[in-house]
């Protein structure tokens, strides 16, 4: 080897700005080659000592049949993109016949199963599943409901199309988040329809009091839309999926050429899984530049999806009568709650310091990134985030799926704690758009993190969501700080929302010289004027909300702790302030 030379080859692409390894893995698209390229990455280390390995992952697309796993044994790797990787969980679908005023295609098999889904891109836009109403606008409004017999009644004529209709879901509006509820069966009673469900999202949906379907004596009852029923397939860039018989239904939009069309469904459900264990942990890895697309989520077509809040969604929720006591000065607790959480395109548990730059997470169904358990350190910086089902960041537990949801969470294990991550010039937009009621950024029991000069709009609810636990005991968070975010054009579908939200209590933490404006008026929302710039909710205690600008000063505190300080929020914020929120253009 000539150690001169390469000193020299490593000193000039030092100088030139180049990421240099010592090691450099090339590797291109194809089955499985990136799971080849990390194997070999560890023998590098191990027969040859390689200090430094780079994946330097060549153009074009990486289709994949089940998730790439990043273990202990990768530590000190970084994968980077050389033009753009794109790492996918998608189909094509190709052999489209007009029959009538449909396209038609057979839907292959995917790794040996019928393939389901419940989203389709047709060259990069998403089409829309088969649905009742163009506009939202024009949703019909629950009549009564009656939760002892687990049904809702509703107009007649909004449900005459799919009487017969095996597999129709009803989408529900329901205050703060949007319930899936797979319809069972339809019973016809005058101008009414009584309408139940299938289990286990029946019992739960109707078992819990928050959020509800609201019934109200002012027009604002909860909305709700029908969708997956081929007889509701009547406009132009909606799909409707047969899976008895593996055909795919599509009305082209106008100027669409279905020979050429590149139509693509998503079939694996998480592409990127980093695992290693709480005295094992991932460590310093990175990826730069890679875009993540086309993951799938299926749990509504399976089992429903009643989510609590934030997309987290209910395993079982009840009623307490008589309410509970709790300690601290806490209000009396009316409920309890389990929840699990959505899948995710990247997820991450038992990480430190693993770090996402530059990269794009687009056209996926559920979250786009997810650091959840055991994480340490760590970084999200000037990535893209759009075109996404639920949420576009998630970091930290949101109450284990065993213990109940409203209790302050600190666990003896602290390693467990997201920890000290960064999530840094990040534009999120278009996120929640298939669950209305997940976020932009949604942080659970998290500590020393910081969330800064990040850009969300185009969002369904909230921009920024940070805490949980709805109580004002002092546990594991703190020290956390959401700072220089502009946040615009939110709250699209739901309201009780703000564009930064807080839960819990979170000593020496700051929510400080954030923009947030442009919040949009749903029509259906369920109370109109329940809408925030600021909101701290329930237990919010030992938080500095300051120099945060809005067009004014319309704020929630609910039933929060102590220790909070409010100064100088509104639209006398300094211009200085103002015009430094968002992405620095500098680092972007």
């Amino acid at each position: 080897m000539n150690t001169r030379k390469t000193f020299f080859t490593i000193l000039l692409a030092a100088v030139a700005g180049v990421n240099v390894c010592a090691k450099d893995i090339i590797v291109k698209p194809g089955a499985y080659t990136i799971e080849k390229a990390l194997q070999q990455a560890r023998e590098e280390r191990r027969l040859n000592h390689a200090a430094d390995v780079c994946l330097r992952l060549q153009a074009g697309t990486y289709s994949l049949n089940q998730p790439i796993i990043i273990r202990p044994e990768d530590n000190g790797t970084r994968i980077v993109a050389d033009g753009k990787a794109v790492i996918s969980g998608g189909v094509k679908i190709s052999g489209w016949k007009k029959e009538g005023k449909y396209y038609v295609a057979d839907v292959p098999d995917f790794n040996g199963r019928p393939l389901e889904f419940r989203q389709m891109w047709v060259n990069g836009k998403k089409a829309v599943r088969a649905r009742d109403v163009a506009d939202f606008d024009d949703m019909y409004r629950i009549k009564s409901l009656d939760k002892a017999k687990e049904t809702i009644y509703v107009p007649a004529a909004a449900v005459k199309k799919i009487i017969g209709a095996r597999y129709a879901e009803m989408v529900l509006h329901e205050m703060w988040c949007v319930a899936n509820l797979r319809i069972k069966d339809i019973k016809v009673q005058g101008d009414s329809a009584a309408v139940t469900f299938h289990q286990p999202e029946s019992h739960v949906h109707f078992m819990h009091p928050w959020p509800s379907p609201m019934v109200t004596t002012d027009g604002h009852n909860s909305a709700f839309y029908l969708t997956n029923a081929k007889e509701l397939l009547d406009t132009e860039g909606e799909w409707y999926l047969d899976i008895k018989t593996s055909k795919l239904y599509y009305i082209p939009r106008k100027g669409e050429d279905m020979g050429n069309a590149e139509v693509i469904v998503p079939a694996v459900e998480t592409l990127l899984k980093v695992e290693g264990t709480p005295d094992c942990p991932v460590k310093d890895v990175t990826f730069d530049g890679v875009t993540f697309s086309h993951a799938t989520w299926l749990r509504p077509s399976t089992s429903g999806h009643a989510p609590l809040q934030a997309g987290m969604y209910m395993t079982e929720a009840y009623k307490l009568r008589p309410k509970m006591d709790r300690p601290n000065g806490d209000h009396k607790l009316d409920n309890q709650g389990w929840v699990g959480r959505p899948a995710a395109a990247v997820s991450l548990n038992c990480a430190e310091d693993v770090s996402f730059t530059r990269c794009t997470f687009e056209h996926n169904a559920s979250t786009g990134l997810d650091y959840h358990l055991y994480i340490k350190g760590g970084s999200v910086d000037r990535c893209t985030f759009r075109d996404m089902g639920g949420t576009g960041i998630l970091a930290g537990g949101f109450s284990p799926e065993g213990y109940e949801a409203h209790l302050p969470y600190d666990p003896t294990d602290e390693r467990i704690i997201c920890t000290g991550l960064s999530i840094t010039n990040n534009l999120i937009t278009d996120v929640t758009n298939d669950d209305w009621g997940c976020v932009g950024i949604g942080a659970g029991f998290v500590k020393d993190i910081k969330i800064c000069n990040n850009e969300i709009s185009e969002v369904s609810y909230t921009g920024i969501s940070m805490g949980w636990g709805w109580n004002q005991q002092v546990c594991s968070m703190s020290n956390n700080l959401v700072k220089g975010n502009l946040i615009h054009h939110y709250a699209k579908h739901m309201y009780d929302t703000a564009g930064i939200y807080t839960l819990g209590s979170q000593p020496h933490s700051f929510i400080i010289e954030n923009v947030v404006r442009d919040i949009y008026t749903p029509s259906y929302a369920h109370d109109p004027n329940h809408w925030f710039y600021l909101y701290t909710d329930e237990g919010s205690s030992y938080i500095t909300v300051r120099d945060n600008w809005t067009p004014e000063e319309k704020f929630l505190k609910n039933a929060n702790g102590p220790g909070n300080t409010w100064e100088n929020n509104g639209p006398e914020v300094a211009d200085s302030i103002k015009a430094k929120a968002g992405i620095t253009h500098e680092t972007r």
